[in-house]
């Protein structure tokens, strides 16, 4: 029986290498890499067969990662983060620090913080964020579960995560909106 510590290990050490893992997350099933390596961000476009100017969503655990890798965050985003009930992932002005194929054309920066305890731990355990987008080809369905994922993608991860492969609860990704100025434009 495989044990969520020797998920976080193996994970983390692939990370390190610069690779790619198949993992869940607080929403759908991501391939995942380091948020600040432009190489093995660029393996998971050519994975995903998908132009490197769509952004992708990056995974950190708190408040304190978005203060040290975006530029001006307000703070009232937090209050309302709290009152959310579906994970939100939210787009902000300036990413910094990130792998420069990873951040939008503008500088922008999509970070969910996220509750789900794998991911925190592998976070955590790793010490840097985490690039988080669904484990399809681009244009394709979302797969609600793992079983639902394509053997292509699951053959071009370097690891795939065996925590939740058997839970079959259908998933749906999360609500993405951009935060100015006290507003919120929900973007899906």
């Amino acid at each position: 029986m495989h044990s969520f510590e020797q998920d976080i290990k193996k994970s983390v050490s692939i990370l390190e290498q610069g690779g790619v893992i198949l993992y869940p997350t607080d929403t759908v099933w991501g391939l995942g890499c380091d948020a600040t390596n432009a190489e093995a961000v660029a393996k998971i476009y050519a994975i995903k067969k998908r132009s490197d100017s769509k952004a992708m969503i990056v995974l950190v655990t708190g408040e304190r990662d978005i203060m040290q890798y975006t530029a001006a965050a307000d703070l009232s985003l937090f209050d309302y983060l709290e009152t959310v009930e579906r994970p939100t992932t939210v787009i902000y002005e300036h990413g910094i620090g990130f792998a420069e194929n990873l951040t939008a054309e503008d500088g922008s920066i999509a970070i969910r913080i996220c509750g789900d305890e794998f991911c925190r731990a592998l976070i955590k355990r790793f010490g840097k964020p985490i690039v988080s987008t669904s484990a399809n080809v681009s244009g394709e369905a979302t797969p609600a579960r793992f079983d639902a994922i394509s053997s292509t993608i699951r053959d071009q991860a370097d690891f795939v995560v065996e925590h939740r492969r058997d839970d079959h609860t259908p998933h749906q990704p999360s609500s993405i909106i951009r935060w100015k100025n006290g507003e919120i434009e929900v973007i899906r």
